[in-house]
């Protein structure tokens, strides 16, 4: 489908999705977001739900201003996917070995590691610009530099809610790994220090929603903010970079018979900030729930942990700052799922996934999110389909 326009807002809220079928919460949150004075447009992808501020699945492009609650407190959260030489005849019948494995490699939920990752003693990965990424931390806020021992302990960690690791097929028999995850509990904090900080400058006391407090470009609020913004962007990168170099390494020891090779890692963030050029104007574009989608540029679209994900290469359609959908979206909240859903459903939605099947995880249960196939229907015109993959293992938090 093409976008439909919404009415009514005083910049074009150009919408991949159906408007009748956005929960009305949802709908609001997008009508007060084009009421900024700074907004240039709004693009709304078909995942699009109710969120902090503004809703997920919104890409927000602003002209000398950026919302903090915009991109959300996960900074830098994303996606990365790797093919394998292995093939599905290559697994094991019983794949719950190969889940313990990845589980006690990578550690998820709260966990971290005991010391942290050192780059260099991991196969093949890139540790130029290492030194001087941590020592950019030494310009962070104040208030969360004494998280620095944390951070370097949880780089290279899942973390839990939405957050996996998969072993996954695509339609030829070609086994992928895949992740996500994003800038840890560091990212979570600055975004928390900088929302706050928003909120009570003079210039949002008048918004609709404070929550959608902005930096204006030339302060020192802002200069700040950008400085942390893009460290913790970049710290989620190099989270996954880790995590991926760990997860190969896995690989290789339970399938050394195989010489096992890995083609280039597809990688892309979904909560983020971008400078970005449209009609010869300058404007910083956030990405809520929504991934970069630039002319063959290369990205990654999950479903739930029993539908499968895609890969996909970008159309580059301006109308929607060159984005797509991140996911495909929840439909009801964890609250909600809990107590609609019980572990034998979550069983049965997840049958042939080599996964948790307990309680802790009933709110991530399939029947929660959006059908991804319907998602991917309705961006048809951001995107192209590279390859579908079907999870046979999934490591949850």
């Amino acid at each position: 489908m093409s976008y439909t326009e919404v009415p009514g807002a005083r910049v074009p809220i150009r919408m991949w999705a159906d408007p009748a079928a956005v929960e009305p919460v949802a709908m609001q949150q997008l009508r007060n977001v084009s009421t900024l004075p700074w907004i240039e447009g709004l693009a709304v992808m078909p995942d699009v739900h109710f969120g902090k501020g503004a809703t997920v699945g919104s890409v927000i492009a602003m002209r000398g201003a950026v919302c903090p609650a915009a991109v959300g407190v996960d900074i830098g959260c994303g996606m990365s996917a790797v093919k394998t030489s292995l093939t599905a005849n290559d697994l094991p019948g019983d794949l719950s070995r190969l889940r313990s494995r990845v589980e006690a490699a990578i550690p998820v939920g709260f966990a971290m590691h005991d010391d942290p990752v050192d780059p260099r003693r991991l196969h093949g990965l890139p540790t130029a610009g290492w030194d001087d990424f941590w020592g950019r931390f030494d310009g962070v806020a104040e208030a969360v530099k004494f998280r620095q021992g944390r951070a370097l302990r949880q780089m290279g960690t899942l973390g839990g809610g939405n957050h996996f690791c998969e072993f996954c097929i695509d339609g030829q028999g070609s086994v992928w790994l895949m992740l996500h995850s994003g800038s840890r509990n560091i990212g979570k904090e600055l975004a928390e220090y900088h929302i706050g900080r928003a909120r009570k400058l003079s210039h949002n006391q008048n918004l609709v929603d404070r929550d959608l407090a902005v930096f204006l470009a030339g302060t020192p609020e802002m200069a700040a903010y950008r400085h942390d913004l893009f460290w913790a962007q970049e710290y989620a990168r190099h989270n996954r970079e880790i995590m991926m170099a760990l997860y190969k390494d896995v690989v290789r020891r339970e399938f050394a018979k195989a010489n096992v090779t890995f083609e280039p890692v597809i990688s892309c963030h979904h909560n983020y900030v971008a400078e970005e050029t449209y009609e010869g104007v300058d404007l910083l574009v956030t990405r809520k729930g929504a991934i970069r989608a630039g002319g063959g540029e290369y990205g990654i679209i999950p479903g739930s942990m029993g539908t499968g994900s895609y890969i996909v290469r970008g159309l580059g359609n301006e109308a929607s700052f060159n984005s797509a959908s991140h996911g495909a979206g929840r439909r009801m909240s964890r609250n909600a799922a809990k107590k609609r859903f019980s572990e034998q459903d979550l069983a049965e939605q997840t049958r042939g996934v080599e996964c948790r099947k307990d309680r802790g995880v009933v709110d991530e249960i399939p029947a929660a999110y959006k059908p991804i196939e319907q998602v991917m229907e309705q961006q048809r015109d951001l995107v192209e389909v590279v390859a579908k993959l079907k999870q046979v293992v999934c490591v949850k938090g």
